[in-house]
């Protein structure tokens, strides 16, 4: 169980901020929900209580977890597939498992792609997505804002890395 003003993370949608626990009913169902707020796009997210294990909510990394995120946005990218379908099949996965080291692999492997090859539209939509959920649960992990997150993500992809 979660508590107001827990950091957690939502698969899928970033990192926010346990803000209340309310009670609603919904299609004539009374439920508790966690109203989440993700800072990053403004979102307010309602989330069922008896249903967070399915969505797997989970706490917000700490440092340790942060340091680990920045040694796998520092290595060399891990072999992708050459088939577009397949490749995006299987970073999509990633993504979806909430799993920010997963999810960090994603922005690096995409990263790293784009400088060398160029992304498709759908690729640089999928690209801009993890970084956004990446960046979401580093400025909570790390209390830092959006823009200074960004900076440290870009600064592993500046020449001289990766090669």
């Amino acid at each position: 169980m979660f508590n107001i003003g827990d950091k957690v993370v939502y698969p899928m949608h970033g990192a926010g901020v346990i803000e209340a626990i309310e009670e609603k009913e919904i299609l004539g169902a009374r439920k508790k929900y966690y109203i989440m707020n993700i800072p990053i796009g403004e979102m307010k997210v309602m989330i069922p209580m008896d249903n967070v294990g399915n969505i797997g909510l989970r706490e917000v990394i700490d440092d340790n977890g942060v340091e680990q995120v920045f040694s796998i946005l520092r290595e060399n990218h891990s072999k992708m597939s050459t088939n577009w379908n397949r490749r995006y099949r299987m970073n999509m996965e990633k993504i979806k498992s909430g799993d920010i080291y997963k999810v960090a692999e994603v922005v690096r492997n995409l990263m790293v792609r784009e400088k060398e090859k160029g992304l498709s539209t759908g690729e640089r939509k999928m690209l801009e997505s993890a970084r956004q959920i990446l960046i979401s649960e580093l400025v909570l992990a790390k209390n830092s804002s959006a823009t200074d997150v960004d900076e440290i993500i870009n600064q592993f992809f500046v020449e001289g890395h990766h090669e």
